[in-house]
C-alpha cells in the first residue's frame, strides 16, 4: 500500500460516481431512463477545490449518460463506462504527471478497494461498505450524495489553513 498522505499534501481527488457523488439509487421511468440525484453542496464545493489548484475526475463503471452531464455541468474530466479503474486511474495520474501518492481516491463500494490501496490517501461516505471503511484514511460525516465532496472541501480548507469561501 501506498505511504499516506495528508490532506495538505493532495495533488488530484478521484471520484467515484454512484454512492460518491450520488445516493447509489437510480431512478428508472416506464420508458426505461434512468434519473439520478446530486448535491448541489458538491457542485460547489467542487468548483472551490478546483480554485485550490486541485485537479478532480471521474471515474465511472457505468455508461449512463447523467454521469457525463453532471460533470459537464460541473467542468469536472470525467471516465465513464469504465471496465478496469486501476488501469484508466494509473494512465490519468501518468498523462497529469501527478504520484499516485499525491492522488485521493474517494469510493464507496468493492470495486474500488484497489485504486483506494494504490493512492495516498482514501475516503468514502459515511454509508460506503464496510470493507472500504475499514480502509478508508477520510471518512465523510454525510452519507453518498449528500455532500461529501463538500465536507471534504471544509477539511481540505483546514488541512491547509485557508479559510472556506
Amino acid at each position: 500500500m501506498a505511504q499516506h498522505q495528508s490532506l495538505a499534501n493532495i495533488e488530484a481527488i478521484v471520484y467515484d460516481c454512484d454512492g460518491v457523488l450520488t445516493d447509489n439509487r437510480v431512478l428508472v421511468d416506464e420508458d426505461g431512463k434512468e434519473y439520478a440525484s446530486f448535491s448541489r453542496a458538491d457542485g460547489f464545493a467542487i468548483s472551490r477545490i478546483s480554485e485550490m489548484g486541485i485537479r478532480q475526475v471521474v471515474i465511472s463503471t457505468e455508461s449512463n449518460p447523467i454521469v457525463l452531464k453532471r460533470c459537464q455541468k460541473l467542468k469536472l474530466e470525467v471516465y465513464n463506462d469504465v471496465s478496469d479503474k486501476m488501469t484508466m486511474l494509473e494512465r490519468y495520474c501518468r498523462d497529469k504527471d501527478v504520484a499516485l501518492e499525491r492522488v485521493m481516491y474517494l469510493g464507496n463500494d468493492l470495486n474500488d478497494i484497489v485504486c483506494m490501496k494504490s493512492v495516498g490517501l482514501c475516503g468514502c461516505p459515511s454509508d460506503a461498505e464496510i470493507e472500504i471503511r475499514r480502509i478508508s484514511d477520510w471518512i465523510s460525516s454525510r452519507k453518498g450524495g449528500e455532500g461529501v465532496v463538500r465536507d471534504l472541501y471544509r477539511d481540505l480548507c483546514e488541512s491547509r489553513g485557508i479559510e472556506c469561501q
